[in-house]
């Protein structure tokens, strides 16, 4: 395969990536991917990272914003590229165990991260609202399902543009902390780390929400949704991409990538500044969290950290649901697309339907939301080597590219990547063991 030439549908594609001036279309794709990467997950697994270790974790936001714009540039590229999302590639060229495997891990995690998202949510509106928490569970399912369902592509992007905004609540939240600032610098700059089972865990979740599985197929499958909704709607019009498409691509990524990174920075800020100093290092709810962040940095911040979890909530739980239908239809050889409706893509809505039904289910069981948040983390960050291994391969691999296949600093990013992951989740089973 050769990269397609510029043509007159492909120039128009370009002219409208490139001509969108409003502040509202100026927020791309990747920055969508940046805000549910920031889901009510990562908030609760930074927020526990910075109540327990305080403003010493910073560190971990400069370390691992080249792994993000790694993992998510080479999602976006396979996309963009091959024409397919994740899933249809490993399906094209990987066994059948392979696949398999890893769309049970794939699908099993965004079930877990899509109810503890729900959880999160609620444990932020319950206080503030003061109904039962089953009915905002299920309220909130239901609502996000049918906009998923009725609404379309354009419109979903645009409530997703909308909701990433909501993550400012947690820049507004790290300036009321009123931190040190010498002591953010030092700590931002100097590693601190700790060889213990409760420490690594909470690198592992770090690692693992700020690189969760989810977000490569998402990113992956939105650059294909992209070029169809500009009219590529056959497999083959939307293979290769040109030097200013994938120019196009880096730039959205690292946008979107620290837009990400300096949220995940500022919420441990937050915590940090705040709730370590105070004695308060265990995070129960999101709710909690809130409430403790009140007395000490103003009623503001406290409502601004809760009302955050609830926006991006909104944004990140329909990514997931739709992230595990992507990733099962392309499995079994089957079409699946925002784009069509749900009488053309039966098995792509009713895997959406199915995992919000089980995402609903285990919040009924009573766990408690934010560990459950901290947790999932832990689970996606067990599943992303593998998975990283598979992409970085992919994206390798002429055959699947072409002569778009990674070059020398591609390369690099993705191996050290996949490297830097499987070495923490070691680090922490070995901590289990002995």
């Amino acid at each position: 395969m050769s990269p397609r030439e510029t043509s007159a549908d492909e120039s128009t594609y370009e002219r409208d990536r490139s001509g969108e001036q409003s502040l509202l279309k100026s927020v791309g794709v990747g920055v969508i991917t940046g805000a549910a990467d920031d889901d009510p997950s990562a908030i609760g697994t930074y927020a526990s990272a910075g109540a327990k270790f305080g403003l010493a974790f910073l560190w971990i936001a400069p370390v691992v914003l080249p792994m993000m714009y790694a993992v998510v540039y080479l999602s976006a590229k396979l996309g963009q590229v091959y024409g397919k999302g994740l899933f249809a590639a490993i399906h094209d060229y990987y066994p059948r165990w392979v696949l398999y495997t890893t769309l049970a891990a794939a699908v099993i995690g965004n079930i877990i991260e899509a109810a503890a998202d729900l959880g999160g949510v609620c444990a932020s509106l319950q206080p503030l609202l003061g109904v039962p928490s089953t009915l905002i569970v299920v309220t909130v399912a239901a609502t996000i399902f049918a906009f998923q369902l009725f609404g379309s592509y354009s419109l979903l992007r645009t409530i997703f543009r909308w909701l990433a905004l909501a993550l400012f609540a947690y820049v507004a939240a790290a300036v009321l902390a009123k931190p040190d600032p010498a002591e953010v610098f030092r700590r931002t700059l100097v590693p601190h780390i700790q060889f213990t089972e409760e420490f690594l865990s909470v690198v592992v979740a770090c690692i693992g929400t700020s690189l969760s599985a989810y977000i490569y197929t998402w990113q992956s499958n939105q650059e294909v949704e992209e070029k169809i909704a500009h009219g590529r709607r056959r497999t083959r019009d939307r293979k290769g991409a040109t030097r200013s498409e994938l120019r196009r691509t880096r730039r959205d990524v690292i946008i979107g990538m620290t837009f990400s990174n300096v949220i995940l920075y500022c919420i441990i800020l937050a915590t940090g500044a705040t709730l370590n100093p105070a004695g308060i290092h265990d995070i129960q709810t999101a709710a909690q969290a809130a409430q403790a962040l009140s007395p000490l940095v103003g009623h503001a911040a406290g409502l601004l950290f809760a009302l955050g979890v609830v926006g991006v909530g909104f944004l990140a739980i329909p990514i997931m649901t739709t992230g595990a239908a992507y990733d099962l239809v392309q499995a079994f050889g089957e079409k699946g697309s925002l784009h069509a409706e749900p009488r053309e893509s039966k098995l792509f809505y009713a895997t959406i339907a199915t995992v919000t039904v089980l995402a609903v289910g285990l919040n009924f069981l009573g766990f408690n939301p934010m560990k459950a948040l901290v947790w999932s983390g832990v689970v996606q960050g067990f599943s992303v080597p593998p998975l990283l291994f598979l992409i970085v391969r992919l994206t390798n691999d002429p055959r699947v590219m072409g002569n778009r296949a990674n070059g020398r600093v591609a390369r690099l990013l993705g191996w050290t990547t996949t490297f830097v992951t499987s070495l923490a989740t070691m680090a922490l089973v070995a901590t289990w063991i002995f």
